[in-house]
């Protein structure tokens, strides 16, 4: 349901469109539908209702068209794509899913045929990589991968690879935190023709931080289990596009596969939604103190967080792209994986987990957790070193964080 006022801010529209009280007996929140089945109003709206989701027919602006059954849509489903829509500058339409790894193999697979390529940045969320190589390469579809933040091989490699039909990229890359500039892959994929499509993983920054879409990409990618969620309790994805026809086949898709997000899940991440920018706005504000105060410590090796860039090609891409540099910090300890582990152990407050973005603050070892199936070589491509920790920073008190990490740096050194 459309908003009836358009010109409404994001952090009104977010809680006030796309719910319609008087279709669930008044009540001021959306109720959770959870019928599998939905009764048609009429033959023709059957009929109708049957030839938009086949993708025969369009839906006409305004349309209200009947349910059919909830493998391809439901009440709950509706009011969330139509909510998280605001949050998200530049979108359009948005579909949700029942994980963020069904959100990205069902977007890709929307618009990759056998024979087509895929160029990708690294490092990659490790689940992703493994997509790509374990199951859309036996199918035909390569993959070519550049590394993350270099704007130049990521021009070479979308002009020289043929049948290119998707560029995707995670930025910033996990768990490394290199950024890779939006426009500037928009801007190498709009020389060719047919355009290949531009996907960005928008999971760490987004949508509060950084907007894809108003650069030129045309889908963006959520593992809503983060930061849209942000309780770790829940599993979630979405795809938001700019254009309602990219959408629509996405749909397709999902309607195939299944993978719709259910209706308790879908009713539990609305209503997270409106606390998204100020979760992930003190979230941010800790991280950023604690990285730098962390950043001299003398058992850092190297640190990785956005406002501590000492690349100039990297500051530049943060400054064009991104308006605060989140949540999430990397360090390299100099001892290696002996040290790492021994990090990790010595940890009270944060916990030792591989998710991100929940209210509480998560540390891990993607080497040997999230990023373990990716090829050494790869590893050794993307920065992913034995010493690295990902460190997802929450919503606590920035200095009793603070004194846990010093305290378990002191021991692992």
């Amino acid at each position: 349901m459309p908003h009836k006022n358009p010109y409404v801010r994001p952090d009104t529209a977010v809680l006030t469109r796309g719910f319609d009280p008087a279709l669930s007996v008044g009540s001021a929140r959306p109720a959770v539908f959870r019928s599998s089945t939905y009764v048609f109003t009429s033959p023709e709206a059957a009929e109708r209702a049957f030839a938009i989701m086949g993708g025969r027919e369009q839906a006409l602006p305004g349309e209200h068209v009947d349910l059919i059954y909830s493998r391809f849509n439901h009440p709950n489903a509706e009011i969330l794509e139509e909510q998280i829509i605001p949050l998200e500058p530049g979108a359009q339409a948005a579909a949700a899913f029942n994980s963020g790894m069904a959100a990205i193999m069902t977007s890709i697979l929307a618009f990759a045929r056998p024979g087509d390529h895929i160029v990708y940045t690294v490092p990659l969320y490790g689940g992703t990589q493994h997509f790509i190589h374990g199951f859309l390469e036996p199918f035909g579809i390569r993959g070519a991968a550049v590394r993350a933040g270099q704007t130049a091989q990521l021009a070479e490699a979308i002009r020289a690879t043929p049948n290119l039909r998707i560029v995707l990229i995670e930025t910033p890359a996990n768990p490394t935190l290199v950024m890779t500039g939006i426009r500037d892959a928009v801007s190498a994929a709009a020389q060719l023709d047919p355009r290949p499509l531009v996907m960005v993983d928008n999971t760490f920054l987004g949508p509060a931080f950084q907007h894809p879409l108003t650069h030129g990409a045309d889908i963006v990618l959520y593992s809503a289990t983060k930061y849209l969620g942000g309780f770790s309790d829940m599993l979630g994805g979405v795809a938001l596009t700019s254009d309602t026809e990219h959408i629509r086949q996405i749909k397709s898709k999902r309607g195939l596969f299944g993978n719709i997000l259910q209706p308790d899940e879908c009713w539990i991440l609305d209503s997270r939604l409106p606390t998204v920018p100020l979760r992930m706005n003190r979230a941010g504000k800790n991280a950023q103190r604690i990285a730098e105060r962390l950043a001299s410590h003398r058992n850092i090796r190297r640190i990785y967080y956005p406002s501590l860039f000492d690349d100039p090609e990297q500051a530049r891409i943060r400054d064009a792209q991104c308006d605060y540099p989140g949540a999430i910090i990397s360090i390299d300890l100099k001892g290696g994986k002996p040290a790492a582990f021994e990090f990790l152990r010595s940890l009270h407050l944060a916990r030792n987990a591989v998710s991100l973005g929940g209210v509480e603050t998560l540390v891990c070892h993607p080497k040997s957790t999230t990023h373990s199936s990716v090829s050494e070589e790869e590893l050794e491509i993307a920065g992913v070193t034995d010493g690295l920790v990902r460190v997802s920073v929450g919503i606590e008190d920035w200095r009793d964080l603070l004194a846990d990490f010093e305290r378990a740096l002191d021991l692992a050194g």
